[in-house]
């Protein structure tokens, strides 16, 4: 019997003690997080899961683990399938699963923390059609049997200067105050850690790789506002920098001070504030207005500031991954390397800048077979070596205090198949369609996501993931509400016009189970287009991200001239900007690799 299944039993015997038939485990914490800190990773501390995306329904006779197409591969490694049924979403959802599982009678635990409202009213209405019931628990049942549980980070926060922001706290939560008033209401919570890091410029290191403090707010319609945070995580500097303005309060009386806006009116995102934010305030007389958090759209928007602040980022790292790539195109061929060296002496380069804060999230050092998992996560127990004949990728990014990167590359070691160089050029065809697309104002992701799969589609392939993702100023590598991908892919929800200002990510693949995965990567910038003669505000995009795009993998005949001449003047761009920035050897190896396609 291995740990995990001791687990599951030791889970269910304890419902048992509660009165409960079944208990709904997410992979989220109180913030509605999607990385979460070690204390909060009870999912994959019952099921051995270490995607960063799931959730798990454990019955008295049955249990079902559900991830999306990104981690089909990595979720039956790593979970025990004698113990779990595997459901991917959103093809199927919980809600379906616990009308066909559960059974008149049971009683299905949740933790209100840990649940958003919307999901609990779906799923009493799923429980009610077979005569089941969702019952909220006052403390997560998890947490009394995982016994060496890791305490909440106890780490200072930390001021973001205004240098960096472009804009101070006190004129985002003057700008929330009016948002407020407009809406005739007296006040906002803030439950999102990048939206209360964004609105007060601070920043935290409580969650591995997203800079942010864990803590909640309440900004006042006035613009003044009330931080709950741990003690001692508030220092001098961080208490000078809030100003009078900003009340600091305890953790431990957030949920009293929502029930004290009795006759008020208190907005609240129902995506990113739990229901048990909704019912503290609904018992204190509150009317609690569903609106999303007013800080998401602006966070988004980047201004002038945080624009440059990322190009010197995206330099700086551009010029790490190419130091980093020439070390791999020199060094793999010996069968030496494996996942995890290779992405250790990444992170160590980019270490080597002395500016580094984080990682941007966990390195996906995939080679072979592994990299067919988009979000594969190497560890001790699967690194595996880097051999000949394989295609190798690498998707990391790095925090820097002016910006946040997201980069993936791929490189052969060795002699590579036509196949490979095949399906390398259609991800490449997707990916040159999105950075040269020009749309009106207001269109949404989805309207152009089919561009970067159609080369694929041509030939009836495709990939389960979306083709880009927002990206934080310092803080969070996904942050919406701005995406490129059709609702029914991961990462979903209601797709939000592009705007000039927004950042995303551009990242089509192709993945063919049990041998190799392919993904190119850059970052983009959402700028106006002034179209001669066109009577329409146009949007397009500028590219951001500098780094060689591997020349032998791509199939020059299988593009166009337009596409040609893209590759010629991105890598001319490339050597520009990075050639400059590093020794002579490595400028050299840059110029080659920059070289035209013959």
């Amino acid at each position: 019997m291995t740990i995990h299944t001791e687990r599951l039993a030791a889970l269910r015997a304890h419902l048992a003690t509660l009165d409960l038939t079944g208990f709904v485990v997410p992979l989220t914490d109180e913030y509605m997080s999607e990385y979460v800190g070690d204390y909060a990773q009870r999912l994959a501390w019952l099921t051995g899961f270490k995607g960063s995306a799931g959730s798990a329904v454990v019955l008295a006779d049955t249990a079902a683990m559900f991830t999306d197409g990104r981690y089909t591969l990595q979720v039956r490694e790593q979970v025990d399938a004698a113990d779990w049924q595997f459901v991917q979403v959103p093809a199927a959802s919980m809600a379906d699963w616990l009308r066909t599982n559960a059974r008149e009678g049971d009683r299905i635990g949740f933790d209100p923390w840990l649940a958003t409202v919307d999901w609990v009213a779906a799923t009493e209405r799923a429980l009610s059609d077979v005569g089941a019931v969702l019952m909220p628990v006052d403390a997560n049942p998890i947490d009394a049997l995982w016994t060496d549980r890791p305490a909440p980070s106890p780490a200072p926060m930390t001021v973001q200067d205004d240098s960096l922001t472009g804009r101070t706290s006190a004129d985002k939560r003057a700008a929330v105050g009016e948002w407020l008033a407009e809406r005739r209401v007296d006040a906002v919570v803030l439950t999102a850690l990048d939206s209360i890091a964004w609105t007060f410029n601070v920043r935290g290191s409580d969650v591995a790789r997203t800079p942010v403090a864990l803590s909640y707010a309440i900004v006042h319609a006035d613009g003044t506002a009330e931080m709950f945070v741990a003690p001692g995580k508030v220092g001098e500097e961080v208490a000078r920098h809030l100003g009078n303005a900003v009340t600091v309060r305890p953790m431990a009386d957030f949920a009293a001070t929502l029930g004290r806006f009795a006759g008020k009116r208190v907005a609240a995102d129902p995506d990113r504030a739990v229901a048990a934010i909704h019912e503290a305030l609904c018992r204190g007389g509150a009317t609690v207005v569903a609106e999303r958090d007013p800080t998401v759209l602006a966070k988004a928007i980047k201004n002038p500031v945080e624009i440059a602040g990322h190009r010197s980022a995206q330099a700086r790292d551009g010029a790490a991954m190419v130091r980093f790539l020439k070390w791999f195109e020199e060094t793999a061929p010996s069968g030496t390397l494996t996942e995890l060296s290779a992405s250790d002496r990444l992170e160590a380069i980019r270490g080597e800048t002395g500016l580094l804060r984080d990682l941007s999230f966990d390195t996906i050092s995939a080679t072979g077979a592994h990299a067919a998992s988009p979000h594969y996560k190497a560890t001790v127990e699967s690194n595996a070596p880097i051999l000949p004949g394989q295609l190798y990728l690498i998707d990391s990014g790095g925090q820097y205090a002016d910006g946040t990167t997201d980069i993936t590359r791929v490189m052969p070691v060795g002699e590579v198949s036509d196949e490979m160089r095949d399906r390398f050029t259609r991800v490449l065809k997707g990916h040159i369609a999105i950075d040269t697309a020009i749309f009106p104002d207001g269109t949404l992701g989805g309207h152009i996501d089919g561009f970067a799969r159609r080369p694929l589609w041509e030939v009836g392939l495709d990939y389960a993931h979306g083709t880009g993702h927002g990206i934080g100023a310092f803080l969070s590598v996904h942050e919406g509400p701005q995406r490129i991908g059709a609702p029914n892919y991961p990462g979903g929800g209601p797709l939000e016009p592009l705007r000039a200002g927004m950042m995303l990510s551009n990242e089509p693949g192709y993945y063919k189970a049990g041998e190799y995965g392919i993904r190119i990567e850059n970052l983009l910038l959402v700028v106006e287009r002034d179209i001669p003669g066109g009577d329409l505000s146009m949007l397009a995009f500028e590219t951001l991200t500098f780094v060689p795009i591997e020349r032998s993998l791509i199939v020059p005949a299988l593009l166009t001239d337009a596409e040609r001449a893209w590759v010629d003047g991105y890598h001319a761009r490339v050597e520009a900007l990075l050639g400059p920035l590093l020794d002579n050897e490595t400028a050299a190896w840059l110029s080659a690799k920059c070289a035209p396609l013959s």
